[in-house]
């Protein structure tokens, strides 16, 4: 048997390959996606499930560098940098460290929120006219502090948000409190955020994967690319295990699973697993009804139908995809004491996932300098369910030669290739 001619392939079937899928077959291009488990269940699963660009931020950012020291002897810190012998981290980190100056923050959030806005845009429409619904809902996002270094971050956020058209406001403990009774007095004040929104991850993977097969895109679920062969400049064949294709066009969009696949594309791709967790819990004295973050703890709650998502921590780890006990007790402590939940809650789910992080916070986006028709679309780090529609449409410009939606420049994966 012959490879398959395809025009387009697609290796990785998360949000993030859905979405640049999607706008491609919509644009006229014929797409065959391709994910090595079940579509929507690998990062796209558990998230905190927000579209909220007012939180197009990147992980580096001025300021950090004293605490990123004292994450790496906290095991429960907000971010925790497992110390490890390994190039990889070290070069990782020097990038890392680099990136936090006001300069590459204020590059990095215009064009990050540029596309979360068109994320967010698109969620509303594609909601409005799909069979299903997937929990999308525009009631806003609070920030909440109890301390006044919080509410001086969140001050500071809101005022950068203001400066890209995103809207917020400041509160005061008791006017939050009104908005939300299922916070507790301790509560100091915060901002909050009006035009953000929120629904269920799988459930949106799975809308943008029906609307991608009407319009006459294909999905094979359960195929790993396990090679590749090259001619000329080019990548010619795809190695499956469940057939091998001859693609016009490849697009890299396989989250922490990219590095690996660089090896073989003999490409570097430094992005590292950034571990996080979310648990399902429904013991609560006063369910919320708003997306809060909790500032201090970087804890993300989101309101669900008949439960609340509470999602935290980021663990740079690589590829270790176990669970630490330590970790999981300190969202639900910090969620107790922020929030009106009934004491020792019962876990109806708990998640943990990788979330693809580059140095710099940005992702790659771009054709590959080495093979002509290989095209990256990874390293949205805690972004991807929020700023998947936007890279998308951002990639789809670049693969097609329209005008594009804000500067790809920081996006460019020459920076690291």
């Amino acid at each position: 048997m012959g490879d398959s001619k395809v025009d387009v392939l697609v290796v990785g079937g998360g949000i993030i390959g859905l979405t640049l899928a999607h706008e491609l077959q919509k644009s006229g291009r014929q797409v065959l996606l391709i994910e090595k488990g079940e579509v929507g269940f690998g990062c796209s699963y558990g998230n905190a499930g927000w579209i909220t660009p007012c939180f197009a931020m990147p992980l580096p950012q001025p300021g950090m560098f004293l605490k990123s020291i004292g994450w790496l002897l906290n095991p429960e810190s907000p971010l925790y940098i497992k110390p490890q012998p390994s190039w990889l981290l070290a070069r990782w980190m020097m990038s890392f460290l680099a990136a936090m100056n006001e300069k590459r923050l204020r590059e990095s959030v215009a064009v990050l929120t540029d596309i979360s806005k068109y994320s967010l845009t698109f969620y509303r429409e594609l909601a409005g006219r799909a069979p299903q619904t997937f929990g999308f809902d525009q009631k806003g996002l609070l920030m909440v502090s109890a301390t006044p270094q919080g509410l001086a971050a969140a001050e500071g956020e809101m005022r950068l948000m203001l400066e890209r058209g995103i809207p917020g406001k400041l509160l005061s403990g008791e006017e939050i409190r009104q908005l939300e009774p299922s916070l507790k007095p301790l509560i100091r004040g915060g901002v909050y955020f009006p035009s953000e929104a929120h629904s269920e991850p799988l459930a949106t993977v799975q809308a943008v994967a029906r609307e991608f097969q009407e319009l006459g895109g294909r999905v094979q679920p359960r195929t790993e690319v396990y090679d590749f062969e090259f001619a000329d400049g080019k990548i010619s064949r795809v190695l499956t295990t469940r057939g091998n294709f001859a693609p016009d066009l490849v697009v890299l969009a396989t989250g922490t699973w990219s590095r690996r696949m660089a090896r073989d594309l003999r490409v570097s791709v430094p992005i590292l697993g950034g571990k996080g967790y979310s648990l399902i819990v429904d013991d609560f004295e006063t369910k919320p009804a708003h997306p809060i973050m909790i500032v201090e703890r970087k804890i993300a709650v989101t309101p669900r139908a008949d439960s609340v998502r509470l999602a935290g921590t980021l663990e740079l780890v690589d590829q270790d995809d176990g669970i630490t006990r330590r970790r999981v007790n300190a969202i639900l402590q910090g969620s107790e004491a922020y929030l009106h939940l009934r004491p020792q809650p019962q876990v109806k789910e708990l998640w943990r996932g990788l979330r693809p992080c580059t140095p710099d916070g940005v992702p790659m986006l771009g054709f590959s300098k080495r093979h002509r028709n290989l095209f990256y679309s990874v390293g949205h780090q805690m972004l991807g369910l929020q700023s998947a529609p936007g890279s998308a449409r951002l990639s789809a410009d670049l693969i097609l030669g329209r005008s594009p939606l804000t500067d790809p420049r920081p996006f460019r994966p020459e920076r690291f290739e």
